[in-house]
């Protein structure tokens, strides 16, 4: 999680995007904790690579431990310096790379129900998608091994498309033909990519089957991070085992049409809420109508119609503007 988020701005100026929360959690705690029980086993341990310690500071470092310990492990903390690339970044972390791990991308959500193969060396997660030449996919033999990763295939190759977390019997034998990768300065695009392991891995006759996800959800822009905030919030409604409405959160002649969320300390007034809206925790909405919604905390909002927004941090707005972007400590008055 060492990017800087640039496609989510100014959402991503102030907070780091793997925190940002969607449905009332920051994005890499919905991820690892969906990992977990897909995994079904203990975790010992979630090693973290971030990037400069002046934009991941103490505070997010502080909260990562606390999410690592509640799910019953220890939490380590590497840094990636320079962008370059996902195999650099893995490798960043080499201390922590032995035994049976799981590799994400702190970017992406996911709802998944199945079991690991214990017959595989590696299994890649996957979705099955419409337009499979907008992704990097996977090439499959008649055993249903991956046998090749296919950079958005101009020709047909399958329907399941890389999503970007994976899980490796062994990580340590990644971890040595990434280290191949560095000392042989093999770089795509100018940077060490993770493919370039696994093609090793493959050509040494590593079994790698796929694990498919049910839901894949990105969070790479505004309107996409409305889009899985809108899906994640019909998810947990339907699965009933989170509570959305703090009990802290007051409603002076107001409506919450479900599903939302809404935080502690949360003040409506004059306000219909809903569908699928996230507030955070300290906020005041009043006068509005809000719809479709992902707004943050500490935030004012009065004489609004909103729809399709996404409101930052310590905001205040007054206006009847209705899809915006705002991000933290902006004033529209």
């Amino acid at each position: 999680m060492a990017g800087r988020g640039s496609r989510l701005r100014p959402h991503s100026l102030t907070v780091p995007k793997p925190l940002i929360p969607v449905a009332g959690q920051p994005i890499v705690h919905r991820l690892v904790k969906d990992i977990a029980k897909v995994l079904k086993q203990p975790i010992e341990e979630i090693a973290f690579v971030l990037g400069d310690p002046a934009w991941f500071d103490d505070d997010v470092v502080s909260k990562l431990e606390d999410l690592a310990k509640s799910l019953g492990a220890k939490a380590s903390i590497y840094r990636q310096d320079k962008p370059l690339g996902t195999g650099h970044a893995i490798m960043c972390a080499k201390p922590s790379l032995s035994g049976p791990a799981v590799i994400a991308y702190a970017d992406t959500l996911i709802r998944a129900e199945f079991d690991l193969d214990p017959t595989a060396d590696s299994v890649i997660w996957t979705k099955q998608v419409d337009n499979p030449e907008a992704y990097g996919v996977v090439k499959l033999n008649a055993n249903q091994e991956i046998v090749e990763l296919v950079e958005k295939p101009e020709t047909f190759v399958s329907d399941q498309a890389v999503i970007g977390i994976y899980y490796f019997k062994d990580v340590a034998v990644l971890k040595g033909k990434l280290q191949e990768i560095l000392d042989e300065n093999v770089m795509n695009g100018g940077e060490y990519q993770i493919n370039d392991g696994i093609k090793r891995m493959m050509a040494d006759g590593k079994v790698f089957k796929t694990g498919t996800v049910d839901e894949w959800m990105d969070c790479g822009n505004k309107d996409i991070t409305i889009e899985t905030n809108q899906r994640m919030l019909g998810f947990l409604k339907a699965d009933g085992e989170e509570q959305l409405v703090a009990n802290s959160a007051k409603l002076e002649n107001s409506k919450i049409i479900e599903p939302c969320f809404i935080g502690e300390n949360v003040v409506l007034k004059n306000t219909t809420i809903g569908p699928f809206v996230s507030v955070g925790n300290d906020s005041l909405i009043e006068n509005s109508t809000v719809k479709n919604s992902l707004i943050q905390s500490h935030t004012s909002i009065k004489n609004a119609n909103l729809d399709q927004a996404m409101i930052g941090n310590h905001v205040k707005y007054n206006g009847e503007f209705k899809a915006i972007s705002i991000g933290d400590y902006s004033v529209l008055e």
